[in-house]
């Protein structure tokens, strides 16, 4: 009895295991086409409808100014820059937080360098203009800090708290830079090497601010900033204007043309560094290209770096890194660069 129970058991055991690779086989079609589904790269299947920019229908250039389109592990990237960012904090300390203007959120965040009267990066995070707080990118001060720089991070209000209105926007981290100006030497900052570092449309604040006529608007010197790295922004409006974009962002005509950068080159008065990578969707790098472009057909200092094979986030935490494209592009902008 005792061989045939132990038979009986493994004969169950055999049938078991074969009925499970069985089943396992039969879901393998639907759960690979769940995981291509996930990870699809672009716009989804459709008929191509009526163009609306360029070659693009709608669902297309929709999809061309939604980076989770092209960018389908963006959220375990985002987590990835928060718990860096937490670690970061552990390292250095918490930054010192200061108010820039009379609302709640208008606040920045400093880290110091040890370094007397150092150059100072501030740094204008992205979000598609609604997401993200100056917390959620402490993971790049390291960089700067160590070697030498301050580092600012700016808060600002979110497009859908500005009833659309991303002027509301521009207007805060233009007010932000002043700020830092009016104050560098409090903690060590040399006010005459500011620099500005914007990413998504984070990079797109900061072409509006490398742009502005700092006299006329703010009464500053007009060259406040002496260079700017722009990551994958977004310099003119009018393609934006038209996409999914506009459902959160009230376009008008004024709108777009004080909010393209791209037009108001005669303002630029920095050189300017301008990346994007090659992984992004198909308008950030058309915009990075144009943008880099006209500057230079414009006469101004312009450099662009094309990253190969990074996508839209991944380029960000290059940032972090002395010898990534774009940390290594920062600091050789204010004299820092490493051998």
């Amino acid at each position: 009895m005792q061989r045939e129970d132990e038979s009986t058991r493994g004969d169950l055991t055999r049938r078991t295991m074969l009925g499970a690779a069985a089943a396992l086989a039969g879901a393998a079609p639907a759960l690979a086409a769940e995981n291509t589904n996930s990870c699809r790269i672009g716009p989804s299947p459709h008929v191509k409808g009526p163009l609306v920019f360029m070659n693009y229908d709608q669902i297309e250039l929709d999809a061309a100014y939604d980076q989770r389109s092209y960018a389908p592990l963006a959220d375990q990237i985002q987590a990835r820059f928060i718990s860096n960012s937490e670690e970061t904090r552990r390292r250095l300390g918490n930054p010192r937080r200061e108010s820039y203007g009379p609302s709640e959120i208008e606040k920045l965040d400093i880290f110091h360098t040890a370094r007397a009267n150092a150059p100072v990066l501030i740094f204008v995070h992205g979000g598609a203009w609604l997401r993200n707080q100056a917390k959620d990118f402490h993971f790049i001060a390291e960089n700067f800090v160590t070697a030498g720089a301050h580092f600012v991070l700016l808060d600002f209000v979110s497009a859908d708290h500005a009833n659309g209105d991303i002027r509301v926007m521009a207007d805060q981290v233009c007010r932000g830079v002043g700020w830092v100006y009016k104050n560098a030497a409090s903690f060590g900052g040399d006010p005459n090497r500011l620099y500005i570092c914007g990413q998504s449309s984070g990079a797109h604040l900061a072409g509006v601010a490398l742009t502005t006529d700092w006299a006329k608007a703010y009464g500053l010197p007009a060259g406040i900033l002496k260079g700017g790295l722009l990551q994958s922004g977004m310099y003119e409006m009018k393609p934006v204007r038209l996409s999914a974009r506009s459902s959160y962002v009230k376009f008008d005509d004024a709108m777009e043309e004080a909010m393209s950068s791209q037009r108001h080159l005669a303002n630029l008065r920095a050189p300017v560094t301008v990346m994007y990578g090659t992984n992004e969707t198909p308008e950030f790098q058309r915009q990075n290209r144009e943008f880099a472009a006209a500057a230079k057909t414009a006469g101004k200092a312009v450099t662009l770096i094309v990253a190969a094979n990074y996508n839209h986030y991944e380029i960000q935490e290059t940032l972090a890194n002395p010898y990534g494209s774009a940390g290594r592009a920062a600091l050789a902008m204010m004299g820092l660069a490493k051998a």
